[in-house]
């Protein structure tokens, strides 16, 4: 459950659904399925059986597996990658919990679905509140990530994420009802070809790592606690199917809605935020009472389900500082924490006051989203399948994927995977991140 809150979190309500609008609604969804079943499902199993077999952090992980060699600076770069990840991350957990505020004060519902459609622009454009906000989320991950894996996270997921999904299912039926939410479900199934090309698949996979909190070293911390009697085909097969599936009732809970509303689908990170307070107005104004409740449940379950990601992005950067520099827990989560802070305002302002500060033609806060989902996690992936494929013990790998030939389903697909990990996994990864950024 605890991976499962990992994978199912603002990547598949923010980010997916303003991914399939900018990349060709159902050739995305394709794209993003096939990356996941093939592609990023392997790079799962892999990571989890480094953090299994190591009982370590990332980069502990690498110096046991491999002693007096580079692979170290692989976890350096899981590490380095989380702390830019946790950072511009909180700008959007902000969001959520300034949405949740907004919620139990009447806010989303009181203005009627013009007003809902003013509710992000005002907010973005307000630096405090968006600064603020943000740090709020990132102190508020800290504080969990100081009780553990099990006291503080594995309590908190198992509570929030059945709630969160029995929510979303609501939401989708109630989209569905809105006049013109037929053209949502048509964009989302109509495949759009000429909208996808090298640049859709390569933020296909990236959101199938992103969502999956994959190639940063989230997985390998989690599965150093995984139990030797659970079976880590299971365990991927169940996180990759769950957060495959958030994604797409994500994306029909927010699509139909956005082509209701007039909005355009491929308006970009804020479209969730934009689509939502429509949403619950258009609601209230059928049921005032229901439309308040459910907003204010919905957007407490989303600010749980961001939570649940970003304490397993800090919690790299903590397990780190404690491994290897013998520092306590309280040390170094307040290590990250205060670079993390600084970090996280230029991205917050990128919405406001600094929106015309570009670096490399983007904002603070696309450089950050770009660096860590289009190149450091699909790096990251890459060099795990390679390690996995081609650096550890074969008799070592299928001890961990078959719990020492106990599990015979496992013992029976090991060929398929380990064909995956090495001929298959390395090949495409870099002939999509190639691809990206020649023919971009």
């Amino acid at each position: 459950m605890a991976t499962a809150g990992s994978a199912i979190g603002l990547g598949n309500i923010w980010r997916f659904p303003f991914m399939v609008g900018e990349h060709g609604g159902g050739a995305f969804i394709a794209a993003y399925m096939i990356c996941s079943l093939f592609i990023a499902l392997p790079c799962f199993i892999c990571e989890s059986l480094i953090g299994r077999r190591s009982r370590s952090g990332v980069y502990g992980a690498f110096k046991k597996q491999a002693p007096g060699t580079g692979w170290k600076y692989m976890g350096a770069l899981s590490v380095f990658a989380c702390f830019v990840l946790v950072s511009f991350y909180s700008v959007v957990g902000g969001w959520s919990l300034d949405f949740l505020v907004r919620a139990v004060g009447g806010g989303l519902t009181r203005g009627g679905t013009e007003g809902a459609l003013t509710v992000f622009p005002r907010m973005a454009a307000s630096p405090w509140e968006s600064v603020l906000m943000s740090l709020a989320f990132l102190f508020a991950t800290a504080f969990i990530v100081l009780g553990g894996i099990k006291k503080g996270i594995e309590r908190f997921t198992k509570i929030m994420i059945p709630l969160l999904f029995v929510l979303m299912v609501a939401l989708v039926v109630f989209s569905l009802s809105l006049p013109g939410s037929s053209e949502g479900v048509r964009y989302l199934l109509k495949p759009d070809m000429g909208k996808l090309g090298p640049d859709g698949w390569a933020c296909a996979l990236g959101q199938a790592f992103f969502s999956m909190s994959l190639g940063v070293g989230t997985i390998l911390v989690y599965s150093s606690f995984m139990k030797k009697d659970h079976g880590l085909l299971e365990v991927g097969l169940w996180t990759s199917v769950s957060d495959a599936a958030f994604a797409i009732i994500a994306g029909f809970a927010i699509m139909p809605a956005v082509f209701s509303a007039g909005l355009a689908p491929g308006a970009g990170p804020s479209l969730v935020y934009e689509t939502l307070p429509f949403i619950f107005a258009r609601m209230s104004e059928e049921a005032p009472v229901l439309g308040y409740l459910v907003s204010v449940a919905f957007f407490l379950a989303i600010l749980m389900a961001a939570l649940t990601s970003s304490i397993s992005i800090y919690e790299v950067c903590v397990e780190h500082a404690v491994e290897q520099f013998g520092s306590s827990r309280i040390v170094a989560t307040a290590e990250f924490l205060a670079p993390a802070a600084l970090l996280s305002v230029p991205c917050a302002l990128s919405f406001g006051l600094l929106g015309d500060f570009k670096i490399l033609g983007l904002t603070v806060f696309d450089l950050c989203d770009t660096l860590t989902s289009n190149v450091l996690m699909t790096l990251g992936a890459l060099g795990f399948a390679l390690f996995v494929g081609w650096r550890m013990k074969k008799a070592d790998v299928v001890d961990e994927f078959t719990n020492g030939g106990t599990l015979g389903f496992s013992g029976k697909v090991f060929g398929v995977f380990y064909f995956l990990v090495r001929w298959v996994v390395p090949p495409v990864i870099l002939l999509i991140f190639v691809s990206n950024l020649v023919l971009k």
